[in-house]
């Protein structure tokens, strides 16, 4: 029984069609078969002829019925084949009408067309088709470019893109009013699209930095500028550890060229830093720019450029100001400093430097810590007293900026010009000239001068 359950399930239409034309063969050979025993029948006995004509009659009557029949459901059949969808086989549901259970499984198969509906869908559908010429954008293209002197990923753009036109002539599809398709007949192009160009950055450096070409940088480490890319290159100029410089150029990602105080350079990057980075190298370079400026032919009627917690800084914790006199007077000489245009630094050596850190009996008595006044054969009895320490400050600053740190005529304090008696330049040499018959005056009091800045 299973084997003729595959073999209906494997036959096909035209096998099917075979089998039916068989029946249909073997039908009419039944019926010629028929007509000869009858024919036989009505030699032996010619009394019962009209009932063979009227059997004879009966079976073509029948086989002609039967033709119909088979006909019908081969129509049937080719019907069926054609309208039922691919997964469903027409082997399958012929080869299974003789079990229960596969009469029930063809029943299964409700989804059948309803080919009306199917004609009057169509039917009411509203199909449009209508010819336009447009002017359409056409996109353009966007080039990028590597380029080594901008940080790493990010984006320049040098050309803006501008989109083209052309001319489209087409065939547009709507069906129930919507758009459906369309067919480009023809295309004029009417103007090209523009490039959009950027450049990319790629350098590994300048993005860890968060720096370009133009920013400022900063030395790691004291090193020398050389003139090429070049270990063994000449040098140009020292910088110090701290110093800030622009940076120009990045030839490649080890060296790289600066600017230093109009010097150019070049230096390898790693010993380049910058603010992010380094986020505390910029209190780093305030004092370093500050300390370069020390030297026994810098200007002293300018300010130091010291803020009040250096001042705090250099003169808390003297180890020779025993008596705490200078800091508890820093205020006070930063304050005369922004008062008398004056550097403050060098007043305060000035008065460790003659009054022995505020040790002399002058200092102690009068309150005077520069022995202002005094003379060579009589200084204690010469010299002048204050009330306090701070007078005494304040007078010898006055005195220095009118006399000695300013040519004649100069604008000073208060709207008072400077009498230049005894100008010779606003250095420690200059001052020395007229202030001190001490002719090395002016080299012990740059000592103490370094070792108070040296304390930032």
């Amino acid at each position: 029984m299973a084997s003729n359950k595959n073999s209906y399930e494997n036959r096909n239409l035209s096998d099917v069609f075979k089998e039916l034309q068989e029946m249909q063969h073997t039908s009419k050979v039944g019926q010629v078969y028929n007509n000869s025993n009858q024919y036989d029948r009505e030699k032996k006995n010619s009394n019962v002829f009209s009932s063979t004509c009227y059997t004879q009659n009966k079976h073509r009557s029948n086989d002609l019925k039967l033709s119909h029949i088979i006909t019908g459901c081969s129509i049937l059949i080719v019907s069926m084949a054609l309208f039922f969808p691919k997964d469903t086989s027409f082997k399958k549901s012929y080869a299974k009408v003789e079990t229960l259970d596969n009469i029930s499984e063809y029943e299964l198969n409700r989804h059948s067309l309803n080919m009306q509906n199917i004609i009057s869908e169509n039917a009411d559908m509203d199909r449009v088709k209508e010819q336009a010429v447009e002017e359409r954008d056409v996109e353009f293209e966007t080039t990028y470019t590597n380029t080594p002197s901008l940080p790493k990923g990010e984006e320049v753009v040098t050309q803006e893109g501008i989109l083209g036109k052309d001319k489209v002539m087409v065939i547009k599809t709507y069906e129930n009013g919507n758009f459906v398709e369309e067919i480009i007949l023809s295309k004029e192009k009417i103007l090209d699209p523009t490039p959009k160009l950027i450049n990319l950055g790629t350098s590994e450096f300048l993005a860890k930095h968060k720096v370009h070409l133009g920013d400022t940088m900063y030395f790691i480490n004291t090193e020398n500028l050389k003139e090429t890319t070049d270990a063994n290159a000449k040098d140009l100029a020292e910088v110090k550890a701290s110093i800030d410089v622009k940076l120009l150029e990045l030839p490649s990602e080890e060296w790289c060229k600066v600017s230093f105080d109009g010097i150019e350079g070049y230096i390898k990057t790693s010993n380049l830093t910058s603010s992010y980075t380094t986020p505390n190298i910029v209190e780093k370079n305030r004092i370093q720019r500050i300390l370069l400026k020390v030297n026994t032919s810098m200007e002293l009627n300018k300010v130091s450029g010291l803020t009040l917690n250096d001042y705090k800084k250099i003169f808390t914790g003297l180890p020779s100001d025993t008596n705490k006199i200078f800091q508890d007077n820093y205020q006070v000489f930063y304050n005369i400093e922004k008062k008398y245009n004056i550097n403050g630094i060098f007043l305060a050596s000035i008065a460790i430097h003659e009054s022995g850190w505020g040790t002399s009996e002058i200092a102690k008595d009068k309150k005077n810590l520069f022995g202002y006044g005094s003379y060579d054969n009589t200084p204690y009895e010469s010299s002048f007293e204050f009330s306090d320490y701070s007078e005494g400050i304040e007078t010898v600053a006055k005195s220095l900026v009118k006399y000695y740190l300013n040519p004649s005529g100069t604008k000073i304090y208060d709207g008072e010009t400077a009498a230049g008696w005894y100008y010779n330049g606003p250095t420690l040499s200059g001052v020395n000239t007229r202030y001190a018959s001490d002719t090395e005056w002016h080299t012990k009091v740059f000592k103490y001068m370094e070792l108070l800045y040296n304390r930032l």
